[in-house]
């Protein structure tokens, strides 16, 4: 390919930055793992958007600090939000819509022109809706999902409201797999859900790793596979590495696998329209 070819390629993928761009943000810790940024700058060039979509690396212990700052910038309309952020922002945010109220955490916030932040979260329908599109439809089935984190609320009360049968949280520290279930009964009045001790992943339809294993090379894996029904889908929220060792190690035993890129890839339009960057958008 020559220069000029490159230039063309770069030119039609990425978004010209000038002095009227409106500024977007991928707010994570570490921030090398995030794709939101790549996906928006693609549909922001291809919809002759002048926006452009940054990461932000936000360390916990500098959080609020950085949030107020981002608050003044005035060229800045809001941000996606992801590990290991998703609880605290919330925390700060002065409005939150349903799903960041009954989950306590967000995964996109939007800042209006007087400074106010609000959040809300759109990781359950994005996981449940990616499901769904590659033909995996979670009503009735047995679903057991490893961690209790910020996605794993959002996540839980999606598949709670799309008719899972029954829905086992498995956590490293049982209490906080217990809110998750007494929230959802308290405030969803769904009663499927259930905590899990020591699942082996043994007779259930559908096993997901909502925690951030698998982001690093070395990680353990989520939960081990040895005792896994042939049919059980293996299901992944992680999108960088877009194939865990975890997906790998079942795709070498023959389960089916659905990986975390499908739940980004449906909320796009969704978080794109609350926070301003995608005009339009559903």
């Amino acid at each position: 390919m020559s220069s000029e070819d490159s230039k063309v390629t770069l030119a039609t993928t990425m978004p010209l930055v000038t002095g009227t761009t409106r500024v977007f943000g991928t707010i994570a810790h570490p921030a090398d793992h995030v794709r939101a940024p790549t996906v928006f700058n693609s549909i922001f060039a291809e919809r002759g958007l002048d926006h452009v979509m940054v990461p932000i690396d936000a360390p916990p212990h500098s959080l609020a600090e950085i949030l107020a700052a981002l608050r003044a910038i005035p060229n800045f309309g809001g941000m996606a939000v992801t590990i290991p952020h998703k609880m605290e922002i919330a925390g700060l945010c002065d409005t939150l819509g349903l799903a960041a109220r009954l989950t306590g955490a967000v995964n996109a916030v939007r800042f209006d022109a007087d400074g106010s932040m609000h959040g809300d979260n759109f990781d359950g329908e994005g996981f449940v809706a990616g499901l769904r599109q590659q033909g995996h439809d979670p009503a009735g089935k047995d679903v057991l999902m490893v961690g209790a984190g910020g996605a794993a609320r959002a996540i839980a009360l999606a598949l709670c409201e799309a008719g899972v049968g029954r829905l086992r949280i498995s956590n490293r520290t049982s209490q906080k797999a217990g809110e998750i279930v007494s929230a959802l009964k308290d405030l969803g009045q769904h009663s499927q859900a259930g905590t899990a001790v020591d699942h082996d992943g043994a007779g259930v339809d559908m096993i997901v790793n909502t925690t951030s294993l698998g982001l690093h090379d070395g990680d353990r894996l989520p939960i081990a596979l040895d005792a896994v029904d042939p049919k059980t889908l293996i299901a992944e929220i992680i999108m960088v590495p877009e194939r865990t060792a975890w997906l790998a190690d079942a795709e070498a035993r023959g389960l089916p696998t659905h990986y975390g890129r499908h739940m980004l890839d449906c909320q796009i339009e969704l978080i794109g329209g609350f926070i301003g960057a995608l005009p339009g958008a559903a």
